[in-house]
């Protein structure tokens, strides 16, 4: 590894408050999770112990300090999950993968199992998450085909014939102004509209109205492992949920649900994390 790659990164944050943070997301977000070698260099540039930098690696959920899969398979063991059979679904995935434990990578770098506290959606318990796609009420006898799926690929499904997917309207949480763009459409629907920054860069993104579906535009490349700041394009005010993602412990953005309820997505570009709570169903 080169490390004198990782210089200029830590020159560009060092002076900033909160600077170790952002030195350690940047280089992340260039390797996939942080190296020794990466955080021996921040150690020596930046005069901080490697207790401490690993301290800060190791508080915050977000960070990795071994690669992760290019699949990760995540089992829900909150309350409801544990006591409808969570913990037997976890045995079952570390049997299918061959894995000892979670946190665990396969031996061919394919997929990464982990567990995590509750989703908030306990009625579909037990619940098992693989790269963002969610899957309801899991028996051990469904981890086969979840690990066949994800590996014939879990994006390639028909937006019009997929009962998990459907359009939603939604509203600043603040000013209650519809973020609808009707003139700009994604996935065959009008498309969300909001304004984001993300280190220094301003801009705008076009998310889909599909839920279940992660398309999305911006005027601006934003990097993967981003985590980005959402603003209404009409009061200009920063959409901040109320906790934290389950997956990469990015913030949430909230987003009223039109007839009812809210929906949440997680801010760091790549992860594909969200919360849907509604008071009906969706029409």
């Amino acid at each position: 590894m080169n490390t004198d790659e990782i210089i200029p990164v830590i020159q560009k944050f060092q002076e900033r408050r909160g600077g170790l943070i952002s030195i350690l997301e940047e280089i992340q977000s260039k390797y996939g999770y942080l190296p020794e070698d990466a955080l021996r260099q921040v150690a020596d540039k930046t005069k901080h112990d490697m207790v401490d930098i690993y301290g800060v690696a190791t508080f915050y959920r977000a960070f990795r300090l071994k690669p992760r899969g290019q699949h990760l398979a995540s089992v829900c063991l909150g309350t409801a999950c544990h006591v409808r059979g969570g913990p037997g679904i976890v045995e079952e995935f570390e049997s299918r993968l061959k894995v000892k434990g979670t946190g665990q990578t396969t031996a061919d770098k394919e997929f990464t199992l982990e567990t995590v506290r509750c989703l908030g959606a306990c009625a579909l318990a037990p619940i098992v998450v693989v790269d963002g796609h969610y899957f309801p009420n899991v028996s051990t006898s469904q981890v086969d085909e979840i690990i066949s799926k994800t590996r014939n690929g879990l994006d390639k499904v028909a937006l019009d014939h997929d009962d998990r997917i459907f359009p939603l309207e939604v509203n600043c949480p603040l000013c209650n102004h519809s973020l609808a763009d009707h003139k700009h459409l994604i996935d065959g629907h009008p498309s969300i509209r909001l304004t984001v920054s993300y280190g220094a860069e301003h801009g705008w993104v076009r998310l889909s109205s599909l839920y279940g579906s992660y398309t999305i535009e911006s005027g601006n490349e934003i990097p993967i492992d981003a985590v980005v700041h959402f603003f209404c394009p009409h009061c200009h005010a920063e959409l901040i949920g109320a906790w934290n993602c389950v997956v990469c412990d990015a913030p949430m953005v909230p987003m009223i649900v039109c007839g009812g309820g809210i929906v949440q997505i997680c801010s760091r570009r790549g992860c594909k994390s969200h919360l849907l709570d509604l008071e009906g169903k969706p029409g």
